[in-house]
């Protein structure tokens, strides 16, 4: 075996000089016993589309990837995800059932007033319009902590039906966090 690979790499020439028993020589292929390679326009066309439905393949999964992208973290990102949880808690996650909404009025005030921590430590180093943004975010969610507040206050008076309490007529059995 080792002797074959050695004559795989010889010359023509000189392979013909060095025979051995088990070997007969080999004469180069001539032009005509070469077979011809032929290639259709089918095959071609076929090609090229399947290039192209690559190329749209990667193009959706760098779509994908790039709505997946988190944002850059930056201040305003900071008061989104704060303002978020704050949202949250103030009812604006239906609860599992679908017949309500969900108030953490301790959990909403706690994130309110780390906003408020953060404009007070803030205060100098924003920009204009930081600051105006950081001021009315946190008066908006003073200002919708009171309202739910005060609907969780009504409802727990008896002036807003719960749904185990059953409704009164033209009275909302959903506390809207919105109105």
């Amino acid at each position: 075996m080792p002797r074959l690979c050695l004559l795989a790499t010889l010359t023509p020439h000189r392979r013909e000089n060095m025979t051995s028993t088990h070997e007969s020589p080999e004469t180069p292929e001539s032009p005509e016993t070469t077979p011809k390679i032929e290639i259709d326009s089918d095959w071609k066309a076929e090609a090229q589309a399947e290039k192209e439905k690559l190329a749209q393949a990667e193009q959706k999964v760098e779509e994908r990837a790039e709505a997946r992208k988190v944002p850059e973290a930056d201040f305003r990102g900071l008061l989104g995800a704060l303002a978020s949880q704050a949202l949250m808690g103030l009812g604006m996650h239906q609860d599992p059932s679908g017949k309500g909404v969900m108030v953490d009025l301790e959990g909403s005030k706690f994130v309110i007033d780390l906003i408020g921590v953060v404009e007070e430590k803030t205060k100098g180093n924003l920009s204009e319009e930081e600051e105006t943004e950081l001021k009315q975010l946190y008066t908006e969610l003073q200002n919708r902590f009171v309202q739910i507040a005060q609907l969780v206050a009504a409802q727990a008076q008896g002036g807003v039906p719960t749904p185990d309490m059953g409704e009164s007529a033209g009275a909302p059995s959903i506390i809207d966090p919105t109105v």
